[in-house]
């Protein structure tokens, strides 16, 4: 296994405890490396997954949100645990790391796959693949918009002359 995919599966536990306990990110992470986590982890991993843990709960707002707009009919509380935090991780290396969103989609399935069950990875995929194409979408809407704000100053110069 990757030391990236060991991260975000270390991620993964942090934000599952912090959902059900509602611990603070610094506590967090301290119990979590001092008693539960596994004592074996490399420096890196250890940052990572505690950047992914920090910048997902310092996000909640905005990736539930980002959620939301997916999961028709869901609920964010009414999703499982496990589930909703796989969907969070994703979605905040969607929005702010640079991570390939194809690579997020893979690395979110592999997890769910180890700590979820079948018919979660199909409706984590559904939500993740959508927000994709949400984001994706995003870009080719604004050069479209910006496109025709330069056309419009064109045909302005141009009646004006």
């Amino acid at each position: 296994m990757g030391t990236r995919r060991k991260a975000r599966e270390c991620a993964l536990q942090m934000l599952f405890a912090a959902d059900a306990a509602k611990t603070s990110s610094a506590v967090l992470a301290h119990n979590y490396w001092n008693d539960l986590g596994e004592t074996d982890v490399d420096a890196s991993t250890r940052e990572f997954a505690d950047n992914l843990t920090g910048g997902t709960l310092s996000e909640l707002e905005t990736i539930d949100e980002r959620i939301r707009t997916r999961a028709e009919h869901w609920r964010i509380e009414r999703m499982a645990i496990v589930d909703r935090n796989v969907l969070r991780l994703a979605v905040y290396e969607f929005l702010f790391t640079e991570t390939p969103h194809t690579v997020v989609i893979n690395e979110a399935l592999e997890v769910a796959r180890r700590f979820s069950t079948f018919e979660a990875t199909q409706f984590i995929n559904g939500i993740l693949d959508g927000i994709k194409h949400d984001l994706e979408k995003k870009p080719a809407e604004k050069k479209t918009e910006n496109t025709g704000e330069n056309l419009t100053e064109e045909k302005k110069h141009a009646s004006s002359s």
